[in-house]
């Protein structure tokens, strides 16, 4: 074989092994993507819409959010950290009795797709125990830190009885953009997704997975302007058992 075959061969494979990890990539953490299993993401209603918020409970930000969903009188999905839940048990009681469905966001917010198996179950076991424990109640669903996943990961939330949870829609709210940055992201979504017919599936965060206390004030703002748009429109506010 002469040398230049040679060159196109390894560069052949080089390709071939950088589309594969790409494919990869994608499967594990496109947050659309069914590739390596079946998650919830959204319903066929183009008219619903789900607020989800990640990393709370937050003191910095969670009970505002709350004054403000109570204001508009809808109800949204909180997917919990078990850290800081276990810090803030009242708040996360505030949540259920204001009627907001609360969810498993693991332990400590490590990214499940590069985690032992055994790993991925103490997290998702020990953030269901400490949830189950303040709130009195099953814990159903699950959303995996960064959206990041394996089949894996599927089948031990789903072993724990626990339906994994992704988004269509995504704030962004955890750059600098402040409200308008974050209000155009929910916006164009929604809008993408119900010329498509799709419901929505909204991606904000109560909190910051690194520490306690994260600011989140524009989110919450974002959140009341986008609730005060909707008003009296064909739009239904739902949490994710809605939709399964």
């Amino acid at each position: 074989m002469t040398w230049p075959r040679v060159i196109a061969g390894v560069a052949a494979g080089a390709a071939a092994a950088g589309l594969l990890a790409g494919g990869l990539k994608y499967a594990s953490e496109w947050s659309t993507s069914q590739i390596f299993g079946r998650t919830l993401i959204a319903g066929d209603d183009p008219g619903e819409i789900a607020l989800t918020f990640d990393d709370g409970p937050n003191d910095a930000a969670t009970p505002q959010l709350l004054e403000v969903l109570a204001r508009h009188e809808v109800r949204a999905t909180f997917f919990a950290m078990g850290s800081f839940a276990r810090q803030w048990p009242q708040m996360v009681r505030d949540v259920v009795a204001a009627g907001h469905l609360v969810g498993n966001h693991t332990m400590s917010h490590p990214k499940l797709s590069v985690q032992p198996a055994v790993t991925v179950r103490q997290e998702l076991v020990d953030c269901n125990a400490v949830l189950e424990d303040i709130t009195g109640a099953a814990i159903r669903f699950f959303r995996p830190p960064f959206g990041a996943r394996r089949p894996a990961v599927l089948r031990i939330a789903r072993e724990l009885g626990l339906t994994p949870v992704m988004w269509n829609v995504t704030g962004h709210d955890w750059e600098p953009i402040g409200v308008d940055g974050i209000s155009r992201n929910l916006d164009e979504g929604i809008a993408r997704n119900r010329r498509r017919g799709r419901g929505s599936n909204l991606l904000l965060h109560d909190g910051g997975h690194r520490s306690m206390g994260s600011t989140r004030m524009d989110t919450v703002r974002a959140v009341d302007r986008l609730l005060a748009a909707r008003a009296g429109m064909a739009t239904r506010f739902v949490t994710v058992d809605a939709w399964g």
